[in-house]
């Protein structure tokens, strides 16, 4: 299906936007002194991050290693640079993960790009932003949309991604539709309604969901 997707009407959409809204509002979402969430300019650890990130525990084992991608591999911001880092066989050290899953999914990522032009966070923000490109990069082993869309938000592109935090809040207002594009227009129309930027409303969502972790990537490098 279409990122844009099919299921649940305009007016569903709407009705489910503003139940989120209300609760988003009376949750302390127009309230909550925190900075807009940064925009993450080093190409190795957009892709570490978004590749990383599915199924594992953010604070404890992600976050460390894009970390460690940024102090280790300053100059590894560009798709040139991290196909030399594959050939030369230590994308397991780079991202610090022996698990070949991952590790190839990576790799394949990178291919990809390449073969797209893309070439640092610049040409990615701009491939983002089309419905062709973020269809096509999930022909990714593993990659799939809730992917696109966080490496979206890494990169500056206003989206939310449907990850269980954003469902269970779904949940809790009594949103049952749990198609993922679905709620991401539901959720994104909801910060439009919020008068947020979609990318700021859901790093919101997780800070709420993960009260006295330590935030996401917010490194602008």
């Amino acid at each position: 299906m279409s990122r844009i997707g099919a299921a649940g009407s305009t007016i569903e959409v709407l009705l489910a936007a503003r139940r989120i809204a209300d609760h988003a509002a009376g949750e302390g979402a127009l309230v909550d002194e925190t900075p807009s969430r940064a925009t993450c300019e080093h190409l190795g650890a957009v892709l570490a991050d978004s590749v990383l990130q599915a199924g594992l525990n953010y604070v404890t084992v992600v976050r460390p290693r894009v970390l460690a991608v940024l102090r280790a591999h300053p100059n590894r911001q560009t798709i040139s640079s991290l196909i030399r880092l594959i050939e030369d066989g230590r994308t397991s050290s780079f991202l610090n993960w022996q698990h070949h899953e991952k590790v190839t999914r990576f790799e394949s990522l990178v291919y990809f790009l390449r073969g797209r032009g893309v070439e640092d966070v610049e040409d990615l923000r701009a491939e983002l932003l089309t419905d062709e490109f973020c269809e096509a990069v999930q022909t990714v082993n593993g990659i799939g949309p809730k992917t696109v869309d966080y490496m979206a938000c890494l990169v500056g592109v206003d989206s939310i991604a449907v990850d269980r935090h954003v469902r269970t809040f779904a949940k809790t207002v009594g949103v049952n539709n749990d198609d993922y594009h679905f709620l991401r227009k539901s959720f994104c129309c909801a910060a439009d309604l919020l008068s947020l930027r979609r990318r700021d409303f859901d790093a919101w969502l997780w800070r709420r969901a993960t009260v006295g972790a330590q935030s996401q990537l917010t490194l602008g490098v």
